[in-house]
């Protein structure tokens, strides 16, 4: 069983910065690509950023700039520090891993519940 929980949603202003963290804990062999994930009401889920496990990233063409994403490979955890938000910005951000649990198993992805960021203008 993995488990993945975000933290550091909220509200803030426009021009604003926040954090979010998402820890992966459980049956973890190893984990691959890391990604931050985000839902509007009535849009389709996007991907935000992504992370390998090497460290190579890529970013939505929208947040280019304004985000980055990073990890900690020892805590298991991922990061998306978001600068310079905007009300576009806000929706429900989720991050994804694609986790290994056995040392002969194949990567299966994994989601967190989600946090809620808002943005006001």
């Amino acid at each position: 069983q993995v488990h993945l929980v975000e933290s550091g949603g909220g509200l803030v202003q426009a021009g604003g910065s926040l954090r979010l963290s998402c820890a992966a804990s459980g049956s973890i062999f190893s984990i691959g690509a890391m990604g931050w994930y985000r839902q509007a009401p009535g849009k389709q889920r996007e991907l935000v950023a992504a992370i390998t496990s090497g460290g190579s990233t890529n970013y939505a063409d929208s947040v280019k700039g304004r985000f980055t994403i990073s990890r900690d490979n020892g805590k298991n955890t991922v990061y998306l520090q978001m600068n310079s938000l905007k009300p576009e910005d806000a929706a429900v951000y989720s991050c994804k891993a694609s986790v290994r649990t056995t040392i002969t198993g194949g990567y299966y992805d994994y989601w967190g519940q989600g946090t809620q960021v808002t943005v006001s203008s």
